[in-house]
């Protein structure tokens, strides 16, 4: 009886053991997801300011002499140099394409030309032009952003647009070849303002400064065409001039108002292993 007993204890603690595994569950396993993906915003809205130097090239002047049948070019036509002061809206469309449009100011640029002929005094003179001019153009313009290598952009671009070009009045006094003293009164001819066709190639790169501002370092040609100058005064005039070009080195920011918006893509779902049961 007491061996009996005994066995009936043993097996009664095999079957609970074995009813202890089978109830065993082990813990469930918590999933790590990994961390979501940043995607930098390629696209928004900017403001752009610009400030530069520009050294202007005169393509030359003409004038009417004694009367509208007679056309007389510049001996010489120079313009000096002048600072730029610009601004501008614009649009980076994605990562490599982006759209502005500009207003820039030429400050004052001076003029001074020359003309051989007859005058009041002698029939060979050497005439002394002045006169200055600024202008205001007003471009639209696209650019391609050659990629980013580190927080360099470089980039090429282009513009088309107008430029309103203001002439001061234009004085003219005329002397002797033989003799530099001996001169006709100076003579003033007011001078015209009109908007002209220009276009533009510019060449540069941008450099981050922060996630929504750039500093912007370039070249700009700038090629005006010409148009009336000044007004017919004492059997000379009206005059044109034939436009000028202009090479400018320029500086300035960018503010990108979407720069420091970040895109996050949803994170990889990673499937959770079935529980095992033993």
């Amino acid at each position: 009886m007491k061996h009996f007993l005994l066995g009936a204890f043993a097996l009664l603690a095999a079957n609970g053991a074995a009813m202890a595994a089978d109830l065993y569950q082990p813990a469930e396993p918590v999933p790590v997801a990994p961390p979501p993906v940043v995607v930098s915003e390629a696209s928004g809205w900017y403001l752009r300011g610009d400030a530069g130097y520009s050294f202007n090239r005169s393509r030359g002047a003409w004038y009417f002499q004694g009367s509208n049948d007679t056309e007389t070019d510049f001996t010489t036509a120079g313009l000096r140099n002048s600072f730029t002061l610009g601004g501008g809206v614009g649009y980076q469309v994605n990562s490599y394409l982006r759209t502005d449009l500009t207003l820039d100011y030429m400050f004052k640029g001076d003029f001074t030309g020359s003309t051989r002929g007859a005058c009041g005094v002698a029939n060979a003179c050497t005439s002394t032009d002045i006169a200055s001019m600024n202008a205001l153009s007003l471009l639209a313009n696209a650019y391609v952003d050659l990629g980013t290598y580190g927080s360099i952009t470089p980039y090429v671009g282009g513009g088309l647009g107008g430029t309103y070009v203001k002439w001061g009045d234009l004085s003219n006094t005329s002397c002797d070849d033989s003799d530099s003293t001996n001169c006709d009164p100076t003579q003033t001819h007011g001078g015209n303002g009109n908007w002209r066709f220009t276009y533009a190639l510019m060449a540069g790169a941008s450099v981050d400064l922060t996630c929504n501002l750039k500093a912007d370092v370039g070249y700009r040609y700038r090629r005006v065409e010409g148009g009336r100058m000044f007004d017919y005064k004492s059997f000379g005039g009206p005059g044109y001039d034939k436009g000028f070009d202009s090479h400018e080195g320029r500086v300035g920011l960018r503010y990108i108002f979407s720069g420091c918006e970040q895109a996050y893509m949803p994170p990889v779902e990673v499937p959770v292993a079935p529980i095992v049961y033993k």
